[in-house]
């Protein structure tokens, strides 16, 4: 990678027709090394991803609304849990929120398809994680044909409005997704059948949703398509190496907080006063 190379715009999703068997998920754009040294270098990124998250959320002390939202979408077995683990986990957890949204509720399903979303919406100063987000509800829904075609077009719609309000209230937007080849997956669901530490990964609807996978695929292209705008654009971030995969998001994560420019807060009481009130010694009985 040069040096006026970015993750950012090497896994960006260019404007206009996406085409995801153009995008080969064995890949590793950016980096030359191999699995150890991959592994070193995110090691290496953890203090200063924890220093940049520590500024964020101090940020808010003094009334910045700035905020980060990684929104991690992939097929079964792609690694949104792998990346939670190994790239979220280096930095503070009393500064992130992580929601995973499995089906619907029945309470949820009364409400538009954003009301849960926005509920989850990270606080100013936190760094918010989507595990699966809003575009499931334009991915099943138009797999399974759940709604009707109408309606998707209007929630890809609806989404880009969100987004983009998000944004103009402070939010970072970073959308991954995780993209596995189709024999990547079999293998590792093969992984969890073989293992009977892992059976509890296993769920036998997952092999159901396989059997979609072009469908799944092409969900994912219109998508992508549809909502990847200029404040919120899409990455497809190659999956098949796990380590790479947790680089990559690393790196995108960083991107994103030195963007913000982040200071210390000044303080809003005078240091020498209370340095002095803290060497009084008449203080303490």
């Amino acid at each position: 990678m040069s040096k006026n190379e970015s993750f950012h715009d090497l896994l960006r999703v260019p404007g206009g027709r996406v085409d995801l068997d153009e995008i080969d998920p064995e890949g590793k754009p950016g980096f030359d090394g191999d699995k150890s040294a991959g592994e070193t270098v995110l090691e290496e990124m953890g203090p200063g991803l924890a220093d940049l998250q520590e500024r964020l959320f101090a940020a808010r002390s003094a009334g910045d609304e700035r905020r980060l939202l990684l929104v991690l979408q992939g097929m079964d077995t792609s690694g949104k849990g792998g990346v939670l683990r190994h790239t979220v986990g280096l930095v503070d957890p009393q500064g992130v929120r992580i929601t995973s949204f499995k089906a619907p509720s029945k309470e949820e399903l009364e409400h538009d398809f954003l009301w849960r979303i926005r509920k989850a919406v990270p606080e100013p100063g936190f760094v918010g994680v989507f595990d699966r987000s809003h575009y499931e509800d334009v991915l099943i829904g138009r797999v399974r044909e759940l709604v009707a075609p109408e309606e998707i077009e209007n929630r890809y719609d609806a989404i880009n409005a969100f987004e983009q309000e998000l944004v103009d209230d402070g939010v970072t937007i970073i959308k991954c997704m995780l993209h596995i080849s189709a024999d990547e997956q079999k293998k590792r669901l093969q992984a969890r059948l073989d293992d009977p530490t892992k059976y509890w990964k296993f769920n036998p609807g997952d092999i159901d949703e396989r059997e979609l996978w072009p469908a799944y695929q092409r969900a994912y292209e219109l998508a992508i398509e549809r909502t990847n705008t200029e404040a919120a654009p899409w990455h497809v971030v190659p999956a098949n190496r796990k380590w790479f995969r947790n680089l990559a998001v690393a790196h995108l994560l960083r991107e994103a907080f030195e963007a913000l420019d982040l200071e210390w807060p000044e303080p809003d009481f005078d240091i020498e006063e209370q340095k002095k009130r803290l060497d009084d010694e008449a203080l303490i009985a």
